[in-house]
């Protein structure tokens, strides 16, 4: 039995020094280690709870090799030794300001935006997108394995233990909710099409904070019993919006969350959300990819807008009064924002607007003159500067932490892309 204070011997030569524990599971049990003055977390596992010990250690082995570049996994970086009191690996620690996904859930922490939570998203996204494309699936995709940053949505993807090569299974199914159905059923083992599948739960959960099968028909499940879990996931899950049949609807009282999200939710993303639970249930080979998601994310955080009472939603959701300006739940009516379009997308200009690269990088931020409040600026958070033409055609330079004046009309070259201001069209 492991205590603090124990060294743990490593394959490689030195030890793990026991400083905690960190938590325990059915598998085994994580501790903080200090390994050449630096700490570490340590997984540890009971070899009596894997079913194929010899393979999980040796798939081990490959991932402290593994080529995924996408820093959102913590990776395994170095394995135990083998002893009678199991084997494990070390691997970086989860920052203190990254909180469990669980914890999002349950409202126990909260993002400081939108922004925030659609670049989780989109982080993970991109993170399973690289994971897919390098040939491994992750097998075992559920709350428990995430960590996010609220203040700016970045994701640490912990549990890297399951991800294995196409065609190898590790004997893990995975957890309730989050499995694809065919896999409850017991007719495959995960790969990527059951990752697709949960990565769409994962989303919808982080989006609207429900289950998009627990609906009015699983309520009347008293207890959730494992018979009842395979029905509801598995031999008959239905969306709770599924467009054909309304006998699974969220519940007012209980679902409250799904019912207030979905609502705002433009509907690019609750088609997408609809046939990933319709189609998507029945068909594998039929859900959407990394790619499409990602795409759709990207159009949703170019569509956040805010009041001016600091208000954000998504610029769908807003009524609109017979002058054609929104009206924000506050009561307010303000004028549509302003965009910035290449011709064929475009992001809302409110303020606070971020702008970002295809590494999520922030490139450029919404802000207000200092000394003239009512006047708003682009500011350029690059290294570059842009070449910026007005509507009256005067030519001006943007240096970086300087911003381009916002009127419609305004023409921006930003690293040969050719962007111009516009009123915002629906």
């Amino acid at each position: 039995m492991i205590k603090v204070g124990d060294n743990i011997p490593l394959e490689l030569g030195g030890y793990a020094h026991i400083k905690a524990v960190l938590g325990s599971g059915g598998q085994g049990t994580v501790y903080r280690a200090a390994y050449r003055d630096k700490e570490y977390a340590l997984k540890m596992y009971f070899k009596n709870k894997l079913k194929r010990p010899e393979l999980f250690r040796e798939n081990l082995a490959s991932l402290t090799e593994c080529s995924i570049e996408n820093n959102s996994f913590v990776m395994p970086l170095m394995l135990t030794e083998d002893t009678r009191d199991g084997f494990g690996f070390l691997m970086e620690l989860i920052p203190s300001d990254y909180k469990p996904f669980s914890d999002i859930l349950n409202a126990r922490v909260k993002f400081s935006g939108l922004y925030s939570i659609v670049n989780a998203a989109i982080r993970i996204t991109m993170a399973f997108r690289e994971l897919h494309n390098s040939g491994k699936s992750y097998q075992d995709l559920n709350d428990g394995g995430f960590f996010i940053r609220p203040t700016d949505g970045d994701v640490k993807i912990c549990d890297c233990d399951n991800i294995a090569p196409y065609g190898d299974h590790l004997g893990i199914a995975g957890k309730p909710g989050y499995m694809a159905p065919e896999i409850v059923r017991g007719e495959k083992a995960p790969d990527k099409l059951t990752d697709r599948y949960s990565l769409a739960v994962l989303l919808f959960r982080l989006l609207l904070r429900g289950d998009p099968l627990e609906g009015s028909r699983v309520l009347k499940s008293v207890c959730l019993t494992e018979e009842a879990e395979r029905r509801h996931y598995g031999f008959e899950p239905m969306f709770v919006y599924d467009p054909e049949d309304a006998t699974n609807r969220p519940v007012r009282g209980v679902h409250n969350n799904i019912i207030k999200f979905w609502r705002i939710m433009p509907e690019y993303i609750r088609e997408a959300f609809t046939y990933s639970f319709t189609t998507g249930l029945h068909q594998p080979e039929k859900r959407l990819i990394e790619k499409q998601w990602l795409d759709l994310l990207i159009r949703l955080r170019s569509d956040i807008c805010a009041c001016p009472c600091g208000g954000q939603s998504f610029v769908q959701s807003y009524e609109k009064d017979e002058d054609g300006k929104l009206i924000c739940p506050c009561g307010t009516h303000f004028a549509p924002p302003l965009c910035l379009t290449d011709g064929k997308s475009r992001v809302l200009l409110c303020d606070g607007t971020r702008i970002y690269d295809d590494d999520l990088a922030a490139t450029a931020e919404v802000v207000r003159n200092k000394l003239n409040p009512s006047l708003w600026g682009l500011k350029n958070h690059t290294a570059d500067t842009w070449q910026c033409t007005l509507p009256n055609g005067q030519e001006k330079q943007i240096a970086p932490d300087s911003a381009a004046p916002i009127f419609t009309g305004t023409r921006l070259s930003i690293n040969g892309a050719m962007l111009e201001i516009k009123e915002y069209t629906e």
